[in-house]
């Protein structure tokens, strides 16, 4: 079986490495040896890792998808990676890739050419690197229902907030730590902002709900605006800050089913298995209805841990080829449609600075029932005895933190608008959900 691969970066090199160092078990497994049949890079004279044999080295990609039979995309970005899967689909080679961005953006384009040639695209390293996702809710959960899915899908944020949180750094500190230790790029954006954990997201909603799912379907938020101060009033009301990508069954205003698919910081629970996964680790929590709970937990990113997945779709991919068969495509025969942000439904926790006299938490308790929040749980704290706001003048002021029941994310924000004009209110500090309960 000949394979080709395009791109050969951290991942690209690893891949190649496996192939070259497993060739005998891997033709076991296939069947058939993986012959390594070239290596697409834009410039052919970089010095790369002596594991990568210089007279595979093209930049003829174009040239190069037509001579495999199975062709491994890890250059990522959009183009030309989606023309040269295309191309690589059209002369019959079966397409394994790790491009998120790509398939949240335009996968439904890639799985009609690959279905109407009649090979198969995989992508289990798309998502969560090592830890095997995509598979699981696409074949083994295929027999059941799937309420929600609740995952750390971004090693480089997971990072930051776990420094945060156990060493009391800030974001910007917390970020240059990941940089120095190769977690996050020299430009975090993707990371921090949430684009790389919503890219996932789309890709995991897809799946669960037999829903076309893209990334502009993703109401998205990063953890920018996150303080150390609000990750160490998270643990001292028992919970650990996260930035989680779900994505869950929903319903409309009218009742209309439907599915909701976000991305943003939240508190977990210091119970729930997510609040216990450390520095750049990923985690994945499925709620089905048969099945109940399952967690997948590993190393996220990487290039090893992700070209392992890559390697695994490979040998399924090759085995199909020698054997024959095809494995699963997509699946959107659900057609649900995606509802908008304000139509979510989850607890809240707002952190109030208020002044300190009787009455105060009636008003604000007011304003919550007008807008059909209920309160599960108010905790005051005089701000003069509270070390982490020693930088605020004394005074008579007071802090809140208000836990609310579930509540539509519409009705929130309507509550926060009229708690911010209460003239006995004198800032909104935080407003984060909690996820998880």
């Amino acid at each position: 079986m000949r394979v080709a691969v395009l791109g050969c970066g951290v991942v690209g090199t690893q891949v190649v490495r496996l192939l070259t160092t497993q060739a005998d078990d891997l033709a076991a497994r296939v069947g058939a040896p993986l012959q390594l049949v070239g290596v697409a890079v834009r410039d052919t004279s970089v010095e790369r890792d002596p594991v990568v044999d210089p007279a595979l080295l093209t930049a003829d990609a174009e040239g190069l998808v037509t001579r495999a039979d199975v062709v491994v995309e890890v250059m990522g970005g959009i183009e030309p990676a989606r023309g040269l899967i295309l191309r690589a689909i059209e002369h019959g080679a079966a397409v394994v890739t790790a491009n998120k961005a790509l398939l949240a953006q335009d996968g439904p384009t890639l799985y009609a050419a690959a279905d109407a040639a009649g090979v198969d695209l995989y992508f289990e390293a798309a998502v969560a690197g090592a830890i095997p996702i995509v598979r699981p809710v696409r074949e083994s959960l295929v027999g059941d229902r799937i309420r929600r899915v609740l995952g750390i899908v971004n090693g480089t944020t997971n990072y930051v907030l776990d420094k945060m949180a156990t060493e009391g750094l800030d974001l910007e500190q917390a970020v240059k730590e990941a940089q120095a230790l190769g977690y996050a790029e020299a430009d975090p954006t993707a990371d921090v902002e949430g684009y790389d954990a919503a890219a996932k997201a789309a890709i995991l909603a897809s799946l669960a709900f037999h829903t076309r799912v893209s990334l502009d379907d993703v109401d998205r938020e990063g953890i920018t605006a996150l303080t150390a101060d609000d990750v160490a009033w998270a643990a001292r009301t028992g919970h650990v800050l996260k930035l989680l990508a779900i994505a869950e069954r929903g319903e409309a205003e009218d009742g209309t089913p439907g599915v909701q698919v976000r991305v943003h910081p939240a508190l977990v629970p210091a119970s729930h298995p997510l609040a216990g996964v450390r520095g750049a680790f990923n985690a994945v929590f499925v709620e089905a209805e048969a099945a109940g709970e399952l967690m997948f937990y590993g190393r996220g990113a990487g290039g090893a841990p992700t070209a392992s997945a890559v390697l695994g779709d490979v040998v399924s991919v090759a085995r199909h080829r020698v054997l024959g068969g095809r494995g699963p495509v997509e699946s959107s025969y659900a057609d649900l449609p995606v509802l908008p942000a304000e139509a979510a439904r989850t607890r809240y926790q707002m952190r109030l600075d208020v002044v300190d006299r009787p009455g105060v938490l009636a008003q604000v308790a007011a304003v919550l029932a007008e807008h059909g929040v209920s309160i599960e749980a108010v905790r005051q704290t005089p701000v003069g005895d509270d070390a982490l706001e020693n930088a605020l003048a004394a005074g008579e002021i007071a802090r809140l933190v208000i836990t609310t029941h579930a509540a539509t994310e519409r009705a929130l924000r309507g509550t926060v608008e009229s708690i911010e004009g209460l003239d006995v209110v004198r800032r909104v500090i935080s407003v984060l959900r909690v996820e998880g309960a």
